[in-house]
């Protein structure tokens, strides 16, 4: 599956007023975005009625399930206590191949609510939500409102082997642009509140508190990187091109999916533009084998740097800010 393609619109995210006022349509209207595109139903069938029959956990809250780790930090800051939110794919494992287990059928098959990242991203949800059955689970598209990116520049072409994963809706890396995370972080607060409406108030609260932290993130990012302007690094995954946009710097994804070994049409690709663009830096991602890289990059004469897509890692809702200020550094120091 690709993600050398990806864009975004940001849908802006409103105040609270108006996050109400909408909230109030969409509830009357019964057929707005959120309802056509964020929930989904399915005829009842005796497992289906069994699984809707499901009661609530004795501690009376909603169960939350969320697909990979930035996906369930967006959702426990907006969650907080109020909700039980679980992961399907553990932190660390490879999310764009992921295959469901019996265990993630059986999560969702009693989960009120389901929170993805969208954009063809997680390949593997619709036969599990299909195996499992639980017509009453509302699903949360946190991309919607978004415009993709399907084309960044400049980008050089991989092997077959990864245009296999080319994906028409777009990359799908929106979390790691701070002002799209945003907007992530506002359709979670108002599928939650569509979905539990009672706990409202904590809800918008909690995204409110959220939201202000990556308002000051974005102001750090943009402070930090308008002073080297047209940045060029080459990734081996094609995980940046919404941040690269936003802070005006250039990605060149020469592997499009991490790869613990790479190819010989990968590295050729990586030599070619190094000459044909003034490349700062070779960018590789944490867990992933780098003895190639490091070879590569002497050859070069690149400093190798370790920037982190947020695919593995600690599950405090923190964590998020901690590995972008990283992310920050490492640009700053790589750019310079």
């Amino acid at each position: 599956m690709n993600q050398t393609h990806v864009g975004q619109r940001l849908g802006r995210h409103k105040g609270g007023i108006l996050s109400l006022a909408v909230l109030m349509l969409s509830l009357s209207a019964g057929c707005t975005q959120f309802d056509k595109n964020q929930v989904a139903s399915r005829e009842q069938s005796p497992q289906a009625q069994e699984a809707a029959s499901t009661p609530l956990p004795e501690s009376g809250k909603i169960k939350v399930m969320t697909t990979f780790l930035p996906m369930y930090l967006f959702t426990k800051a907006v969650a907080g206590t109020t909700a039980d939110v679980e992961i399907l794919v553990p932190p660390g494992t490879e999310v764009h191949e992921y295959q469901s287990t019996p265990e993630n059928v059986k999560a969702i098959a009693t989960a009120n609510v389901l929170v993805k990242n969208g954009l063809g991203l997680e390949e593997f949800l619709d036969n599990t939500i299909k195996n499992a059955q639980n017509p009453k689970l509302s699903q949360i598209n946190t991309t919607i409102g978004i415009q993709p990116l399907n084309e960044i520049s400049p980008v050089e072409k991989t092997s077959k082997k990864e245009e296999e994963h080319a994906d028409a809706e777009g990359n799908p890396h929106v979390w790691l642009d701070p002002v799209l995370a945003k907007q992530q972080v506002a359709n979670i607060r108002d599928g939650l509140i569509v979905a539990d409406p009672e706990n409202k108030a904590s809800y918008e609260a909690n995204a409110i508190a959220y939201i202000k932290q990556l308002d000051s993130l974005n102001n750090q990012f943009q402070q930090t990187l308008q002073k080297t302007p047209n940045c060029t690094f080459i990734t081996f995954h094609d995980a940046f091109p919404y941040l690269a946009k936003r802070y005006n710097l250039k990605q060149l994804a020469v592997v499009e999916i991490p790869e613990d070994q790479l190819a010989p049409t990968d590295v050729q690709n990586a030599v070619n533009a190094v000459k044909k663009y003034k490349v700062k830096a070779l960018f590789s991602e944490p867990g992933v084998d780098n003895k190639l890289l490091k070879s590569l990059s002497k050859d070069l004469n690149l400093t190798l740097y370790s920037l982190d897509s947020l695919e593995t890692g600690n599950t405090d809702p923190q964590y998020y800010f901690k590995a972008m200020q990283n992310n920050l550094q490492t640009l700053e120091s790589a750019c310079k």
